[in-house]
């Protein structure tokens, strides 16, 4: 039996480069690091890996970039993210849920859209209300699908799938 798949949001190197940087410098220190993401799957089925490629491909072939919006910090009680609202997003990852459902475990039966800056750590330590207070929105592209084995703890990338089909104007959906 193949290690689990984890899919994520590809997102533009500007964006992808801040929320990184913010989760370095805050996620708890576990014996690995993962960089910053926004998970559309958490577990499917690593033997299931051909359909799910084909899949992606079909999807990102006729998927162009597209604009989504980092609205607020969510407190996680303790621990940070950031969240993301796109209506495209819903409907992308809806689309997926729909194709896959009878793969889904519990987690992935609901989708909360949000890249984690800081969790499990205690309520002293939480990064919530610094960065709540600085906060701005600010617009985030979608750029693709990254597909990742998970590996226990650490994940090791299996494959990108960049969104390629016919560009329309890119802007944040809410």
């Amino acid at each position: 039996m193949s290690d689990p798949l984890i899919l994520t949001l590809a997102m533009d190197e500007e964006s992808f480069a801040w929320l990184d940087g913010l989760r370095q410098a805050h996620f708890p220190d576990r014996g690995y690091r993962l960089p910053a993401h926004l998970t559309l799957f958490h577990h499917l089925p690593g033997d299931a890996r051909a359909d799910i490629d084909a899949r992606l491909e079909a999807l990102c072939d006729k998927t162009a970039p597209f604009g989504m919006q980092a609205v607020k910090v969510m407190d996680f009680n303790p621990g940070a993210a950031i969240r993301v609202e796109s209506d495209q997003l819903k409907r992308l990852r809806k689309d997926l849920a729909k194709s896959w459902s009878d793969w889904l475990t519990p987690q992935d039966q609901h989708f909360h859209s949000h890249v984690t800056v800081q969790n499990k750590v205690a309520a002293k330590d939480s990064v919530w209300a610094e960065l709540d207070a600085a906060f701005e929105p600010f617009e985030v592209t979608a750029t693709g699908l990254l597909l990742w084995h998970y590996r226990q703890g650490p994940w090791e990338r299996a494959a990108r799938f960049d969104f390629t089909g016919p560009q329309t104007e890119i802007r944040a959906e809410g």
